[in-house]
């Protein structure tokens, strides 16, 4: 058996071998997206406990979520699920079978990116004008 250690290479392909691409980003982001979306849930429960707690204390995380750093982040919850949600259609596109031509994959992920900023921008804007 030939000993693979000393080759010179490395074992299977990594990011040496691979030029990054838009597709390769947006898999990233998708797992990114992911985990922020825990976090963000766990905000959401943190809201909702203190709607049953009290009104006092029900105050304080409004006031939290109410100030530029909540709506910071708040938004950006709001951009992770549309981009995650979006991107999980793409790939139940895949799923089908479609999709799968390079320029498809490329437009696919382009109009991921597009749609999950405009319609955060549209959902903020709606949320923004009704109150």
């Amino acid at each position: 058996m030939a000993d693979t250690r000393n080759a010179g290479r490395p074992l299977s392909p990594h990011l040496q071998v691979y030029r990054g691409g838009l597709t390769m980003l947006m898999s990233i982001v998708h797992r990114v997206t992911g985990v922020a979306l825990y976090a963000g849930t766990l905000l959401l429960v943190w809201w909702l406990a203190a709607g049953a707690t009290s009104d006092q204390y029900f105050d304080m995380v409004q006031a939290v979520f109410g100030s530029w750093a909540g709506k910071l982040v708040l938004f950006g919850f709001t951009w992770a699920l549309i981009h995650h949600t979006l991107g999980g259609i793409r790939h139940l596109v895949w799923d089908a079978g479609h999709g799968f031509e390079l320029k498809d994959v490329e437009m696919g992920a382009k109009l991921t990116l597009a749609s999950s900023i405009i319609l955060t921008l549209v959902v903020w804007a709606i949320a923004l004008g009704v109150s």
